[in-house]
């Protein structure tokens, strides 16, 4: 049985939407498989923005945060991208609906998420075999896998789809701003603090922001010719 609805839409006992639901326009996934493309056939040719790299991480090795007082305090921004992290906080979300409106729809979002990010990002890391900046120097090697960043492209697309379901199930209002911070802010902290680190080069960070948001378009698209589709899907969510 459906639950009932307000005026507005939202679920009996929801708030009302005070954000979008952060699907990506077509144009910015359009931008996002241009810079994926433009950038990693400029890496695979060696080009300038392989130059780039190595000169920003010149730089911060100096800075040495690794070994410094402040190397935990930047360590933590990077676990906004962390997975451990984003699924404790994803479970919590999922099975809260599970049990309060009676619905597995996030569950499955989630997990096909997850199934997507997995397939793309290591298909990637081990079809470039590019080396960490920990290594001397950049090169593609077989047991090179640090482009692109899964920390940033992790965050970009557990965060959206986190702040997806909290606007969708009219979650407290409170609870959906927090959700846009972080998928707006997650993956930008991630990848500076990466950088930062020494545990990434720029455009590892960029191109796992870019894979990021064509993932969540992916999952997006997936939902609505697939689990939207089923009329037993929608309980719990606000009707069109």
């Amino acid at each position: 049985m459906q639950p009932t609805t307000d005026a507005a839409g939202v679920p009996s006992g929801g708030s009302a939407p005070v954000i979008g639901i952060g699907r990506p326009p077509w144009w910015l996934l359009v931008l996002s498989a241009l810079v994926t493309l433009v950038v990693t056939v400029d890496l695979l040719h060696r080009g300038w923005l392989e130059r780039m790299d190595l000169r920003v991480s010149e730089v911060v090795s100096v800075w040495d945060l690794r070994h410094s007082d402040a190397y935990w305090l930047v360590w933590a921004f990077t676990q906004a991208g962390g997975r451990g992290f984003i699924l404790i906080v994803l479970a919590g979300l999922v099975g809260w609906l599970a049990v309060r409106r009676r619905t597995l729809v996030p569950l499955v979002r989630v997990l096909t998420a997850l199934a997507l990010l997995t397939a793309v990002v290591y298909a990637f890391k081990y079809g470039t075999g590019r080396t960490a900046p920990a290594y001397p120097g950049s090169f593609f090697h077989r047991d090179g896998a640090s482009y692109p960043s899964g920390h940033v492209a992790n965050a970009v697309l557990m965060w959206g789809v986190a702040r997806w379901t909290a606007v969708e199930y009219g979650l407290p209002a409170g609870v959906q701003r927090t959700f846009w911070v972080l998928s707006i802010f997650g993956p930008l902290a991630t990848g500076v603090a990466m950088v930062a680190l020494d545990f990434h080069w720029v455009t590892d960070a960029v191109v796992g922001l870019a894979v990021g948001l064509l993932l969540l378009g992916v999952v997006h698209a997936l939902d609505a010719v697939g689990v939207s589709r089923w009329v037993r899907a929608r309980a719990g969510r606000s009707q069109p």
